[in-house]
């Protein structure tokens, strides 16, 4: 990041790191696409963006509910890019390779996500999870 920001805790998430990598990974294996791809390029794009961003304003909204939602919808954004990812294989436009790593990508965050819900709601029933609006400026 090229700003100086303090690192939200989604940020640290390893399925949320692997959403960052996708997108751009995305976004530069659609630079080759021809100009009659461009509607699909730009459902893959949109795809991989929503991904990233409705887990940033999912926590920022503050509460466990909707920090939830967002991840949610970000699984959806995946599982839609996947489809696209099979389609683009099954077209010619990348290669198997790409096809792995990507929709590699797609699978594990789904799946790391998936189990960070899980993990989000027994911590909130333990009373550890804090949302952003709960956070005290505490030095420890």
């Amino acid at each position: 990041m090229g700003f100086n920001k303090r690192q939200a805790a989604y940020e640290k998430l390893k399925f949320y790191q692997q959403i960052r990598d996708l997108r751009r990974k995305v976004y530069v294996i659609t630079e080759r696409f021809a100009k009659s791809h461009l509607r699909l390029v730009s459902q893959m794009r949109d795809a991989a963006r929503s991904a990233k961003q409705n887990i940033r304003e999912g926590y920022k909204k503050g509460t466990i509910g909707e920090f939830v939602h967002g991840i949610n919808i970000s699984r959806g954004s995946l599982e839609e890019l996947s489809g696209d990812l099979e389609d683009c294989l099954e077209d010619g436009l990348i290669t198997q390779d790409e096809f792995k790593e990507l929709s590699g990508l797609c699978h594990s965050a789904d799946y790391l996500s998936s189990r960070y819900i899980k993990s989000v709601y027994k911590m909130d029933r333990e009373g550890k999870w804090k949302t952003p609006r709960k956070r005290k400026n505490k030095k420890k």
